[in-house]
């Protein structure tokens, strides 16, 4: 039997032994880009401001780029503690990221009722891993495929399953 697995597997730390990375912190502000305004990006969606901030957000509310840095990395925070409380497999640092990264995306509690959960806490990574790119839907719109709705999103799932596999076993 190689040794190769076996070192994959001792990468792995418990999750409540990891935080959300600081190059994934700058992915994720890159990814949500920067609003100064509140706005409703897509009709029937929620007010977001500075970096995707959702929560209590009104039409109307103002933001600086400081402001805004700090109110993702307490929304990311908040992710990370869903995430500790639904996700009992240890998990490499680039997995860790990608599915916070996600949660961030589609929020904690969709994310800890997903099939992508159930895979992970049953120590099938690789699942877990390709789970990513089910979350392509955006308003009844499939994002996979080219349309003017979807914005980023597919592509976003694209880096967040490489992310998630560049660290599985071959």
């Amino acid at each position: 039997m190689s040794a190769a697995p076996e070192l994959i597997k001792s990468l792995r730390v418990p999750v409540a032994a990891l935080a959300l990375s600081a190059a994934a912190f700058v992915g994720l502000i890159q990814r949500e880009g920067y609003s100064d305004t509140a706005i409703i990006p897509t009709k029937g969606d929620v007010a977001t401001i500075g970096f995707g901030t959702t929560g209590g957000v009104k039409p109307g509310d103002k933001t600086t780029p400081v402001q805004a840095a700090v109110r993702a990395l307490a929304d990311s925070q908040q992710f990370e503690g869903a995430i500790k409380q639904c996700v009992r497999t240890p998990l490499h640092q680039a997995e860790y990221d990608a599915y916070l990264l996600l949660s961030y995306n589609i929020g904690s509690g969709a994310f800890c009722k997903s099939t992508l959960v159930r895979e992970l806490n049953a120590g099938h990574y690789a699942a877990a891993c390709d789970q990513i790119l089910a979350w392509k839907m955006y308003q009844g719109t499939d994002c996979s495929k080219p349309n003017k709705i979807c914005g980023g999103i597919w592509q976003d799932r694209l880096k967040l399953h490489a992310m998630c596999q560049s660290v599985q076993s071959p």
